[in-house]
């Protein structure tokens, strides 16, 4: 029987595995989806499955009228102390029950290509989970552990998710370079500088070649938020105004709209005090219709749909200096051009850090730019305009290489068996 070793990149957005036969040495075959979940809104008599993963999630969640609870951005709890389970169809799921859904999903389909069950892997995970704090580094860990062996790993290390990038990167160098990796995801920014050498591929100790890790909370969700608060919110009643004692003209508090920024928010967005307070803004503000989208937004779940909307803007601007943000469901009509200059100083803020990270990174790591041989970027959000700018600007004597922004990480955990040995 073949002896088979599965690379996970369990991703904000997108999670991958890669299937390593260790025989060959070679990667048998790498699965993608999105790292998403739909709760149907009613459960079907004789089927046990209250949910679909993945790209089923996005077209179940259509056909069912956005109705049941749609799940995205799921590795953002995993850091979450103050999320602790959420209950749907009367069953309670922790966080690592949400997370155990997706790894199990892929586990399940790479199974099915190899016909074996599986139960060794190494998982990737950020640098740092919600930035420099080891409670919730810890916290996170813990269950992200805990997923993996609800999934049915019984075998499992965990590789930092850039030096999994740099593995890959590694296969397709000629000579010894010292390399500085970005992976730059959904919810975290993450750098390793490591020294790769084609010779070392495959070798049982690296450790030496490891020269600086480092992470930052900051990726392609922190620039869907920005550009949800500037953008988006305004359409939902903020800057709305308020009469609830006769001639005493108010704002309606900017904190209600935070909620609808981020997605780890929204999906358990549905308490009855904060939909009694929407109620009672709609009413005092007189009907204003952009209140109305804000109770339409929350009561049709059409969360998943804006900020498809918002992602759908974000990818054009990567290649383009106009793009529209346009959204059209429920009576609720946005439609507005957005030049790639406004968007670039909406995310600016995000940006900055990143960059700010770098340069800390580099100094407390005695990096200098002169002895870096090549940039590898990797991660969905490495192909935003600003990110690409930052890098070429801090970095112009040096090229830009990138792999598969989807696969890169996943494939690098895969050649990362040596984790298993000693």
């Amino acid at each position: 029987m073949k002896r088979f070793l599965y690379g996970i990149d369990f991703g904000t957005t997108n999670s991958a595995l890669a299937i390593y036969d260790e025989d060959s040495k070679e990667i048998h075959s790498t699965i993608i989806i999105p790292s998403l979940i739909y709760f149907y809104h009613q459960l079907k008599p004789g089927n046990e499955q209250s949910y679909v993963v993945g790209e089923e999630a996005i077209s179940a969640y259509l056909k069912d009228g956005m109705k049941g609870r749609f799940i995205k951005s799921i590795k953002q709890i995993l850091s979450r102390s103050s999320f602790t389970e959420t209950r749907i169809h009367n069953k309670r799921y922790t966080a690592s029950d949400l997370v155990a859904i997706i790894l199990r999903e892929l586990k399940s389909r790479a199974d099915t290509l190899i016909g074996q069950d599986c139960q060794k892997a190494v998982i990737g995970r950020p640098v740092f989970f919600d930035d420099d704090n080891v409670q919730k580094d810890t916290l996170a860990q813990n269950r992200l552990n805990k997923a993996a062996d609800l999934a049915g790993f019984t075998q499992v290390r965990f590789q930092f998710e850039p030096i999994g990038a740099a593995f890959a990167y590694e296969k397709t160098l000629s000579k010894k370079e010292n390399v500085l990796v970005a992976d730059l995801g959904g919810g975290t920014t993450d750098f390793t500088y490591l020294v790769l050498d084609p010779t070392k591929v495959g070798s049982l100790n690296r450790k030496n070649d490891m020269m600086a890790t480092g992470g930052i909370y900051v990726g392609g969700d922190s620039f869907d938020s920005a550009f949800m608060w500037e953008k988006g919110t305004p359409y939902f009643g903020k800057h709305t105004t308020y009469e609830a004692t006769p001639g005493k003209v108010l704002t309606v508090p900017k904190s209600l709209f935070v909620n609808i920024c981020s997605w780890e928010q929204m999906n358990f967005f549905n308490g009855q005090r904060i939909k009694k307070d929407i109620e009672e803004y709609y009413y005092f503000s007189g009907n204003d219709p952009r209140f109305k989208n804000l109770i339409t937004l929350i009561e049709n779940n059409l969360g998943y749909s804006v900020f498809q909307a918002i992602e759908k803007t974000k990818i054009t601007l990567s290649k383009a200096n106009q793009s529209k943000f346009a959204y059209h469901k429920m009576d609720i009509q946005i439609n507005e051009e957005i030049p790639l200059a406004s968007y670039n100083q909406i995310i600016k803020k995000d940006v900055d850090r990143i960059e700010n990270y770098l340069n800390e990174f580099m100094v407390q790591h005695n990096i200098a730019a002169k002895d870096i041989d090549s940039l590898f970027l990797t991660g969905g959000t490495s192909m935003v305009a600003s990110i690409q700018m930052l890098f070429k600007t801090k970095f112009p004597h040096i090229t830009l290489n990138s792999g598969d922004n989807f696969k890169s990480v996943a494939k690098g955990l895969a050649y990362s068996g040596y984790l298993f040995e000693g």
